[in-house]
């Protein structure tokens, strides 16, 4: 996955370098792992988000998102974790992801489905 994450990464944002871009990539990846798509799911419909992050679960074509939905999608506290991580600015890591997190969550959903939660 990390891999598929690192190469559309660098493909996406190339101007950021390859060892930042697979850095980066790398984060989506754990970020989506577990339950993290699930809160992302929790958080989209919080946002009024919905019909975009189905659209990357389902199957057929990804709506795009922007930067600003980005940031009403994602808690302050995410953003910084991935801005530790990669060591990147918020100024290009959430254009960068933008671009990216469409891609991604349709890759970690490859029947078109959420993962199930265990309650």
């Amino acid at each position: 996955m990390s891999g598929f994450l690192g190469n559309l990464m660098n493909q996406a944002v190339g101007a950021i370098g390859g060892q930042l871009g697979d850095k980066f990539g790398g984060s989506i990846g754990e970020f989506l792992k577990g339950d993290g798509l699930n809160m992302l799911i929790s958080q989209a419909q919080s946002a009024g988000l919905t019909d975009k992050i189905h659209s990357w679960i389902g199957n057929g074509e990804n709506l795009p998102i922007t930067t600003d939905e980005l940031r009403s999608l994602l808690t302050d506290q995410q953003i910084q974790t991935i801005v530790a991580k990669t060591g990147l600015p918020a100024g290009t890591i959430l254009p960068a992801l933008a671009q990216l997190l469409p891609a991604a969550v349709d890759q970690h959903t490859p029947e078109g489905q959420a993962p199930s939660t265990t309650a």
